[in-house]
């Protein structure tokens, strides 16, 4: 890891997810440090694994969340994010006995504008959350949630459609 990567990192996770910046002000410290961000409200102690993440107007990200990006993120306007949220956009292929975890596999996730996603939910690589949906808190988001229903469980299922 390089001494710039190592300095991004304490720049995105040390000094922009610190408690004493104004969460008004954060997001242009995000911007500042690489992050594709609009104007938006991003809770204390989020931490970003890299700046493969686009960030729309208007959202919310609580805190605690977690996002890996090693595929890119893309989170849309309006987006209601809460805290404890993992956002995982790498794994493993499926190893040999001798070591299970196999080589590195990495799909972006997208959340689409206007989501809700609840606390302590986490989404996998490859899923998209559509436009309007509501994920419930605690789920596991293995696939796709359509546009304007709602979603929760382990794994999450759909369970009503939205007006």
């Amino acid at each position: 890891m390089g001494l710039l990567r190592i300095a991004r990192d304490i720049g995105l996770n040390s000094i922009a997810g610190a408690r004493i910046i104004p969460i008004s002000h954060r997001w242009r410290i995000l911007r500042m440090l690489g992050l594709t961000i609009e104007p938006s409200f991003v809770r204390a102690g989020t931490f970003f694994g890299g700046t493969r993440i686009s960030i729309g107007r208007d959202t919310f990200i609580n805190e605690g969340c977690y996002f890996d990006n090693s595929a890119p993120v893309s989170i849309g306007t309006k987006v209601d994010i809460g805290p404890r949220v993992m956002v995982i956009t790498g794994s493993h292929d499926l190893g040999s006995s001798e070591r299970r975890a196999g080589p590195l596999t990495n799909a972006p996730v997208t959340i689409e504008d206007g989501a809700w996603i609840g606390a302590d939910t986490t989404i996998l690589p490859g899923v998209t959350i559509g436009t309007g949906a509501v994920v419930g808190a605690g789920s596991l988001v293995l696939t796709d949630v359509r546009a304007n229903t709602t979603a929760y469980g382990r794994p999450a299922r759909e369970h009503k459609t939205l007006s």
